[in-house]
C-alpha cells in the first residue's frame, strides 16, 4: 500500500551524531538543507540517513527505523506536513518533527502557541543548529497542538498491524464502524483495525461520510441506495428494530439504518432513486 521510499538507515551513521529525514517535494530544497546541515556538523552532529518527497514516502521510511529527527515541509502532494506527523506517531520509534514552513507569520505564531518547533525558509544555519539542539529527546507533538492549526482533514488514516505502519487511503475505506475498543475501517478488499474514536472520524470527515446507526459511518459515495429490513435480515446483523438498510457498492454485506438517523437519510435515499 505504501509507496517505495528512500532507505532511512545510514550504515557510516557516525557515534552519537542524529540521524535526519529530509521530506520536502522540492529536491533544491533537500539539497540546501543538506548544505546547512554539513555547516553545523561541528555544533551538531548529525547524518542525513534518507529522503523523502511526501509523508506517504517519509513515513514509510521512517517505520523502517534508524530516524532521530524529521524535518518536514508543510505543503506537500499526496500527504502534507501536519498529517504526516498525525500518523509519525504510530511509528515504533517515532522521530522528533521539526516542521520547515513558508507560512505568513500569523501561522507562525499558531506554532508557537503550541510549542512546536519550525525553521522558516529560507532556512538559517544558526536558527537550524537550535532547532536541532532543541529535537534530542523530544517526544512527538501531540495531537491537539496539531489539530490547532486548523489543516484540511487527513488523507489517510493509519494503524500498526504485525510491527508495521499501514496507510489507509480514505478514497478506499467504503465504511467505519465502532466494535468494543477499535474502529473497524472496511474497503472492497479486507478489513483494518483503527485506534481512534468514531465520533472524532465523523466530525473530521463529515463531507466525506454519513452516520446510518450509533455506531457505523458510511463513505457517501459507496451508497448504492437503501432496501426495506426484513426481520431475518435484521436478526442475522444484530439489529431488531432498523426499518432500512444501505447497500454497499462493492460489498455483499448490509448495514443497519438506525431509526434515529432514518429522517436525515431519506433526502439521500430519494437523490439515488431518482
Amino acid at each position: 500500500m505504501n509507496p517505495p521510499a528512500t532507505p532511512a538507515v545510514a550504515a557510516d551513521a557516525p557515534t552519537g551524531a542524529l540521524r535526519l529525514l529530509l521530506v520536502d517535494d522540492e529536491a533544491p530544497a533537500r539539497v540546501r538543507l543538506r548544505e546547512l546541515l554539513a555547516d553545523v556538523a561541528d555544533e551538531v552532529p548529525n547524518t542525513v540517513v534518507g529522503e523523502a518527497a511526501d509523508g506517504v514516502a517519509a513515513l514509510a521510511a521512517i517505520d523502517a527505523g534508524g530516524v532521530d529527527v524529521a524535518l518536514v515541509d508543510i505543503r506537500m502532494p499526496l500527504m502534507d506536513g501536519i498529517e504526516f506527523a498525525r500518523h509519525v506517531r504510530n511509528c515504533a520509534q517515532p522521530p522528533a518533527v521539526i516542521f520547515v514552513t513558508a507560512f505568513d507569520n500569523y501561522a507562525v505564531q499558531a506554532f508557537e502557541l503550541n510549542a512546536i518547533d519550525y525553521l522558516l525558509k529560507p532556512v538559517r544555519a544558526t536558527r537550524l543548529a537550535a532547532a536541532l539542539q532543541r529535537a534530542r529527546g523530544q517526544r512527538p507533538v501531540p495531537p491537539a497542538a496539531l489539530s490547532a492549526l486548523g489543516q484540511r482533514a487527513r488523507t489517510h488514516l493509519s494503524c500498526r498491524e504485525r510491527g508495521r505502519l499501514l496507510l489507509l487511503p480514505l478514497a478506499e475505506i467504503v465504511y467505519l464502524k465502532a466494535e468494543l475498543k477499535y474502529v473497524t475501517a472496511r474497503t472492497a478488499a479486507r478489513e483494518y483495525l483503527i485506534d481512534e474514536p468514531l465520533a472524532a472520524l465523523e466530525t473530521e470527515f463529515a463531507e466525506r461520510f454519513v452516520r446510518v446507526h450509533r455506531s457505523a459511518l458510511v463513505a457517501r459515495a459507496a451508497i448504492a441506495g437503501f432496501v426495506r429490513a426484513e426481520a431475518a435480515d435484521n436478526a442475522a446483523i444484530g439489529e431488531g428494530d432498523a426499518q432500512w438498510q444501505v447497500i454497499l457498492t462493492g460489498l455483499g454485506e448490509r448495514l443497519p439504518v438506525s431509526r434515529r438517523q432514518w429522517p436525515q437519510l431519506k433526502a439521500f435515499a430519494r437523490q439515488l432513486a431518482s
